[in-house]
C-alpha cells in the first residue's frame, strides 16, 4: 500500500475545499464596507453573502450527474476556472448587482468542488484510511476560511499603512476589492495541479475502463489488493440494475429510506445550527460586543485557528474513534455553546452615556440622542427600536453597529467562549464527518446523484441561514437567534444517538449491503 501517493493525490484534489472555504468566508470582512457603499438593506446584505450558496445549491444538483458522465477530475477543473473568473469579477464589480452576479458565478465552482472532491477522494482511498483522506477536504475548507480571515485583517492593516507600496496599491480605498480578488491566485494553482492527478478508479470501472482503473489502484493499494478491490467494484456494478441514466427517483425507493433519512437529517443539521452565521458574520458579531473593528477582525482570525486545530483533531480521530462518537460529542458541544452564547447576549444591557453621545457627534447631533441618554435597555431589540426613532434611516443603517458597540454592557468573554466552543465542536464533528458519511452511505452506482441531492439540501439550508441572519438579528435579537441554533443542535444530537449506524472500517461495498435494504 502506497499511502504517500494517496495522500499526495488527496491533498491536490482537496485544494478545491481551500477555494470553497476562502470564497465563502472572505465575505465576512467585506460586508462592513459594502453595506454603506451600496446602501444595502439587511436582506440585501444577507443576499450578498448567501447568493454564492444559492448557485452552489444549483451546482450540487448538476455536479453529481455531470461527474458521473464526464469524470470527477474534469468537473473539478471547470470549478477552478469558475473560481478564477468570480474572484476577478467580484473585485472589479462597479455595482451591487454585478458583485452579486460575480459571486453567484463562483457559487457554481463552490457547489461542484464541495461534493465532487470528497467523492473522488473516497473512491481512490483505501477503506482503512478513507475517513482521514476525505477529511482532507474539510481541512482545506478550514484552511481557506482561516486564510480569508487572516488576509482580511492584513488588508485592513495595510490600508492604514503609510508605506509607499501600500498607498500605491490603494488598500485603504479598495480594501474589500482586494479581499475578494486574492482568490484568483489559488484558483490558478488548483487548475494546473489537477493535471497531476489520475481519473477516479471507481469512475473508470463504471465506464468499462478497467485496465486504467487497475493501474490507478495499484499505485495506492499495491497489485494484489488492487485486483481484489477492482473485482469487488465490478461485481457491485454488475449486480446493480442496468439503466442508461440514474434518476433522482431512485433515491426515494423503499430500499433507500434509511440511507436518505440519515443523509437529509445530517445535511440539515450541519447548517441549521448556524455555522455559516458565525463564519460569514464573525467580525459583525464580535464588533457588537464593543471590542472595536480591529479587535473584531483579529478575533475572527482566532475563530479560524480554532476551526483549523479541531479539524486536525477530527482527522486524527475519525478513523480511530469512529464517526458516531465524534458526532455525539460535537453536537452536544454545539448545543451547549449556543446556549452559552444566547445567555451572554440575553444578559447584556445597553445604555448611551453623555460620553458615548459626545463621541458620536461627528455622526449625529447630540440633541437627536437626548431621549436615549442614560436610559438602560434590556435587549438589543429595545435599543435598536429606540435608535431608529432617534436618528435618520441612513444614519441607522451606516452606524448601527457602532452605536451598539458603544452602548452595550456585556461579558465579551462569555461570547468569545460560546463562539469558540461552537466552532471547536463543529470542527471536530459534523463539519468534516458529514462529508465522510456522504462519501460512504450511498451505493456505488448512484453515489454521484445521491450526494448531489443531499448536498443540495445542505446548501439550501446554508443559503437560508446566511440570507436571514442579519434580518434575524434585527427582528429576533441575538439571544433568540442563538437559542434557536442550540435547539436545532439538540435535535440533531438525539437523532444521531438513536438512528445513525457506525461506518468506520467498512468498505463502500460492505456498507451498501448493510444500509440498503431491498
Amino acid at each position: 500500500m502506497n499511502i504517500k501517493y494517496t495522500v499526495y493525490v488527496s491533498l491536490i484534489v482537496a485544494l478545491g475545499g481551500f477555494l470553497m472555504g476562502f470564497d465563502a468566508s472572505v465575505i465576512s470582512g467585506v460586508v462592513k464596507f459594502i453595506e454603506p457603499q451600496f446602501d444595502l438593506t439587511k436582506i440585501q446584505l444577507g443576499w450578498s453573502v448567501s447568493c454564492l450558496t444559492l448557485t452552489a445549491t444549483l451546482a450540487m444538483l448538476m455536479a453529481g450527474p455531470l461527474s458521473d458522465k464526464f469524470g470527477r477530475r474534469s468537473v473539478l477543473k471547470y470549478a477552478a476556472i469558475l473560481y478564477f473568473i468570480s474572484a476577478l469579477g467580484s473585485a472589479l464589480a462597479p455595482s451591487f448587482t454585478l458583485l452579486v452576479l460575480a459571486r453567484m458565478l463562483g457559487g457554481f465552482g463552490v457547489g461542484a468542488s464541495l461534493i465532487i472532491a470528497p467523492v473522488y477522494i473516497a473512491e481512490i482511498a483505501p477503506s482503512k484510511h478513507r475517513g482521514t483522506m476525505v477529511s482532507f477536504n474539510q481541512l482545506n475548507i478550514v484552511l481557506g476560511i482561516s486564510v480569508a480571515f487572516f488576509t482580511n485583517y492584513l488588508i485592513l492593516q495595510w490600508g492604514k499603512s503609510d508605506a509607499n507600496w501600500a498607498t500605491y496599491l490603494q488598500f485603504n480605498n479598495y480594501n474589500w476589492r482586494w479581499m475578494l480578488g486574492l482568490e484568483a491566485l489559488p484558483a490558478i494553482i488548483y487548475f494546473f495541479s489537477l493535471f497531476f492527478v489520475p481519473r477516479s478508479p471507481r469512475w473508470l470501472a463504471m465506464n468499462g475502463l478497467n485496465e486504467e482503473a487497475l493501474h490507478v489502484m495499484q499505485k495506492s493499494l499495491g497489485e494484489e489488493e488492487a485486483k481484489i478491490q477492482l473485482d469487488s467494484i465490478c461485481k457491485s456494478i454488475q449486480s446493480s440494475p442496468k439503466k442508461e441514466r440514474v434518476s433522482f427517483r431512485e433515491l426515494f425507493k423503499p430500499s433507500m429510506k434509511l440511507v436518505m433519512l440519515i443523509g437529509i437529517v445530517i445535511a440539515v443539521t450541519q447548517q441549521i445550527t448556524g455555522i455559516n452565521s458565525v463564519f460569514f458574520y464573525a467580525p459583525m458579531i464580535f464588533e457588537q460586543t464593543g471590542i472595536g473593528t480591529d479587535a473584531s477582525f483579529s478575533q475572527a482570525i482566532l475563530v479560524g485557528l480554532i476551526n483549523l486545530v479541531f479539524t486536525l483533531f477530527a482527522i486524527w480521530f475519525v478513523d480511530r474513534v469512529g464517526r458516531k462518537p465524534l458526532l455525539i460529542f460535537g453536537l452536544a458541544g454545539i448545543a451547549i455553546s449556543m446556549f452559552i452564547l444566547s445567555t451572554g447576549f440575553g444578559q447584556a444591557t445597553y445604555q448611551l452615556t453623555e460620553k458615548n453621545i459626545q463621541e458620536c457627534v461627528s455622526i449625529v447631533g447630540a440633541e437627536d440622542l437626548s431621549s436615549m441618554k442614560n436610559v438602560t435597555f434590556q435587549s438589543d431589540l429595545e435599543f435598536n427600536e429606540a435608535l431608529k426613532n432617534s436618528v435618520s434611516a441612513q444614519v441607522f443603517k451606516e452606524h448601527q453597529t457602532e452605536f451598539i458597540s458603544k452602548a452595550i454592557s456585556i461579558n465579551p468573554w462569555l461570547v468569545l467562549v460560546g463562539i469558540l466552543g461552537f466552532v471547536a465542536s463543529f470542527a471536530i464533528s459534523i463539519g468534516p464527518v458529514m462529508w465522510v458519511l456522504f462519501s460512504e452511505l450511498f451505493p456505488n452506482r448512484i453515489r454521484g446523484v445521491a450526494i448531489s441531492f443531499v448536498g443540495l439540501v445542505n446548501s439550501g439550508i446554508s443559503f437560508l441561514v446566511q440570507l436571514v441572519f442579519p434580518w434575524e438579528q434585527m427582528n429576533f435579537g441575538n439571544a433568540t437567534t442563538f437559542l434557536l441554533y442550540g435547539l436545532f443542535g439538540l435535535f440533531g444530537l438525539i437523532f444521531v444517538f438513536f438512528l445513525l449506524p457506525e461506518t468506520k472500517g467498512k468498505s463502500l461495498e460492505e456498507l451498501e449491503v448493510i444500509l440498503v435494504k431491498e
